[in-house]
């Protein structure tokens, strides 16, 4: 009876947290379950969860992005930039941080891979790096509309409209940010649980040996994860910029440890016990909510660190306690 009783908690506690707290959030503040409040919930984590997913990928083939943070802010800056200083078109501003995102996971996976260094301090140099290099490219300023540089000069572009619409507009009622979200969590759920590659992801990191002896291309497969760990911290640039019209300097620093709790938490959603895409989702949701709740109850920004320390330290003890109780 008492295993049945953690197995449900372990397989629905997450989804039963996130309604008791959506619940809780609404009984203190009555502005928390209004539509506008809830859309702006999901335009926040719609971030956040790109960059989860990225992370997720990286941890399904046994690795660690703690890159994807200062990826997120040199495609927020970059994509900025290409607009106010350099006045590219759409297409331009949305390829080239992708691109930089692509780029960036291809050198670590050259690290790891290649150079044989530790995935988690390899993408930490690549982290401090890259860190550096948007803090220089701006020379530590923000890009904004028509800016002033400091020879006096003045930005000769602003931000497109049609830039915009994608992190401030609306499809049919719907938040742009919110459907681009929905569509990669299905689409990256589909890849890993219904094609021959994504298993080739969930075998790579389960026993690489095993898999390389399976006939699967292993450091292919691991590169591929990096890369698009990547491509999807470039695209959460792209829209951090384009949500809130300006290119921010460390825009991605306080993201890497909120998509990393979110891939976390997600390891208890429906008893999955490993990184996966729907259990990515939930945790960003999870996240997203209670610091949606925690500012509208007016709590000190510098308190919020604490709760996602202890939703992550929650999180990582159901999931090892689960674990350890399944192995004996």
């Amino acid at each position: 009876m008492k295993d049945k009783v953690l197995d449900t908690s372990f397989k629905y506690g997450t989804v039963g947290l996130i309604a008791a707290v959506i619940v809780a959030f609404g009984l203190l503040d009555e502005h928390f379950l209004r539509a506008g409040n809830l859309t702006d919930i999901l335009r926040a984590i719609a971030i956040v969860t790109f960059v989860a997913i990225g992370v997720t990928f990286s941890q399904i083939v046994d690795g660690f992005d703690l890159s994807v943070g200062s990826t997120v802010s040199l495609a927020t800056v970059v994509s900025a930039s290409l607009m106010v200083w350099y006045q590219q078109p759409l297409i331009v501003v949305i390829a080239v941080p992708i691109a930089l995102g692509a780029l960036i996971g291809l050198m670590n996976s050259f690290l790891i891979i290649r150079w044989k260094i530790p995935d988690l301090l390899a993408t930490l140099a690549v982290m401090y790096i890259f860190s550096g290099v948007q803090r220089t490219y701006t020379a530590g300023y923000s890009v904004y509309n028509n800016m002033q540089f400091p020879n006096g000069e003045k930005a000769p572009g602003v931000f497109d409209p049609s830039f915009l619409w994608i992190g401030q507009g609306e499809l049919l009622g719907v938040p742009v940010m919110v459907i681009l979200m929905l569509v990669a969590v299905a689409a990256a759920h589909i890849f890993l649980q219904y094609t021959r590659w994504g298993r080739q992801f969930y075998m790579t990191g389960g026993n690489r040996e095993a898999a390389r002896l399976s006939g699967i291309p292993v450091n292919r497969v691991r590169m591929a994860a990096y890369v698009l760990s990547g491509v999807c911290a470039g695209i959460a640039g792209v829209l951090f910029a384009s949500r809130v019209g300006t290119g921010q300097v460390d825009a991605g620093a306080p993201l890497l440890m909120e998509a990393v709790a979110a891939v976390f938490v997600g390891f208890s959603v429906f008893g999955a016990g490993k990184p996966n895409m729907i259990g990515t989702f939930f945790g960003a949701v999870l996240i997203g909510v209670l610091l949606n709740g925690l500012t509208m109850l007016k709590l000190p920004y510098y308190s919020f660190d604490i709760v996602k320390g202890f939703v992550l330290v929650l999180a990582l003890a159901a999931t090892y306690i689960h674990l350890t109780r399944r192995r004996t």
